[in-house]
């Protein structure tokens, strides 16, 4: 594994994730922005935030493994998610964590999650796209 992921005693808890990666490894992986869409460009699980967040994950999981890595190997994950609001952020949050946990398994994400951001955006690459994820991971 080329990424050591852990929280330094003192460091804000409890979080569903790291707060510190180090990458071991000589090369990175950078993957661009991943949406729910299908190889052939179309939409998947329109107005289902945890639906499109499992559907971005697997185009992510898609571009690690054709660069030679996996989500062991990832130091950082964005997300940015559209609708992001005080008033509804305990919605979003649930959908948001429900749909990482649901192919947690199945992608071999690592529990707790590696360090990450979730940032609220009025607006992503379409009107439909409610999340998009960045991934960066250090491999050898």
């Amino acid at each position: 594994m080329t990424a050591q992921l852990f929280t330094p005693e003192g460091m804000f808890q409890p979080v569903p994730y790291h707060h510190v990666a180090v990458g071991t490894g000589t090369r990175h992986v950078h993957v661009a922005g991943q949406i729910a869409r299908d190889g052939a460009g179309n939409p998947v699980a329109t107005g289902d935030l945890a639906g499109q967040i499992r559907q971005a994950l697997r185009n992510t999981a898609r571009g690690l493994g054709g660069a030679g890595a996996s989500f062991t190997d990832v130091v950082r994950l964005r997300f940015f998610v559209t609708g992001w609001s005080a008033e509804n952020r305990d919605a979003i949050m649930t959908a948001f964590l429900a749909g990482i946990d649901s192919v947690t398994d199945e992608l071999g994400i690592p529990r707790p999650l590696p360090p990450l951001s979730v940032i609220g955006v009025d607006y992503l690459f379409e009107p439909d796209v409610l999340v998009e994820i960045e991934a960066y991971a250090v491999i050898t």
